[in-house]
């Protein structure tokens, strides 16, 4: 059986780029809706002692299904929920260095690939204001250590492409709506102040 992850921080501590009432609905209701939805899907049959990736993998080989939407959408807010850190810098230099040290293997790999941190965030951002629809953008691990960033719609994960799952926006309209209405971009921006790179840097180490 699974269980709603805990918060690593308390639910006023991301304010006022993620308010409290957008945690209590989001984590508190919506995704503990998909854990007991897929508790319920999965009992008695082939998922049932399943890791949750492992779920998403299997499910993911046939048509779109009850058990692939629930047991992604559970991966892709985990991940998402555990990526951030109250303690975060806020000023865009002194974060750009804080992610230099937080992350030296990831920030360099960055670096690599697209010149520069801002270089990667302005692209990343853009990939999730411009995704259309309900969705998920992601940057995501090959095998080699090479970065890429992908765009997801519904419930998808990089991890049915082989991929390694390192940070992720959620663009769902309820991981923001009740703090930003419908200016997306603004709250994408708002983000990367709050991003525990220590935990993503262990995400691109491991």
């Amino acid at each position: 059986m699974f269980k709603l992850i805990d918060l690593p921080y308390d639910k006023e501590a991301l304010e006022p780029v993620i308010s409290s009432r957008t945690l209590d609905f989001h984590h508190g209701k919506h995704l503990q809706g998909y854990v007991d939805n897929l508790n319920k899907l999965i009992q008695g049959s082939q998922y049932e002692k399943m890791p949750l990736e492992e779920i998403v993998k299997a499910s993911a080989t046939t048509a779109p299904n009850p058990v692939f939407n629930n047991s992604g959408q559970i991966l892709n807010h985990n991940l998402y929920f555990q990526q951030f850190s109250p303690a975060a810098a806020n000023k865009q230099d002194a974060e750009n260095l804080a992610i230099e040290s937080a992350a030296p293997k990831l920030a360099k790999q960055i670096e690599a690939q697209w010149g520069s941190i801002d270089a990667f965030k302005e692209e990343f951002t853009n990939k999730g204001a411009t995704l259309f629809g309900s969705g998920w953008v992601w940057l995501s691990a090959k095998n080699d250590g090479s970065l890429q960033i992908t765009q997801e719609t519904g419930a998808n994960n990089p991890v049915t492409k082989g991929l390694r799952p390192i940070l992720t926006f959620d663009v769902w309209e309820h991981a923001y709506y009740l703090d930003y209405q419908n200016r997306r971009p603004a709250h994408l921006q708002a983000l990367w102040s709050i991003l525990n790179w220590k935990e993503l840097e262990k995400r691109y180490s491991e």
